[in-house]
């Protein structure tokens, strides 16, 4: 297929067109992606303690659902919320009071809070964090201790 025929200065117009859209198409590719590395939550989406024993599910919107295992069998979902510092790499987790009373008032009673946040206890403090492909570890500021979960 033959474009713009024989007329050279057709084809050198189309050449530095199809160059031009190509390049700024390029270049939108890559600020976006750059955009996208800079703001996004790097500890975002659902993970699972090495042991298999909790979970939790990382939103955008400061909230995490948090997996535990019961008194009896099976587990409970509590909602609690965090902030994220990605400077320092710290993640700070705190349950929230009306969660609690609503996860409580969805057990009918089975639950009493202190039994709740007992379960909730290993996560509700501030952790580094460190992010390795899908390995997450939270390391306890205080404490040193840590806890490794593999994304889901």
């Amino acid at each position: 297929m033959i474009i713009a025929k024989n007329d050279e200065n057709k084809r050198s117009m189309l050449w530095k067109a199809a160059t031009l859209g190509s390049s700024v198409l390029i270049v939108l590719i890559a600020v976006y992606l750059l955009a996208k590395l800079f703001t996004s939550n790097p500890l975002e989406g659902s993970w699972e303690d090495e042991d298999g024993n909790l979970g939790m599910t990382i939103e955008k919107n400061g909230t995490l659902m948090v997996n535990v295992p019961e008194l009896s069998d099976g587990s409970v979902d509590v909602r609690m919320h965090y902030t994220l510092d990605r400077e320092e790499k710290t993640i700070s987790i705190h349950p929230d009071d009306e969660e609690i009373a609503k996860v409580m008032d969805d057990a009918d009673g089975q639950y009493t809070k202190e039994e709740l946040l007992r379960l909730v206890d290993p996560v509700a403090t501030t952790f580094n964090y460190s992010v390795d492909r899908s390995c997450l570890t939270l390391t306890e500021r205080e404490y040193g201790e840590q806890m490794i979960f593999l994304k889901k």
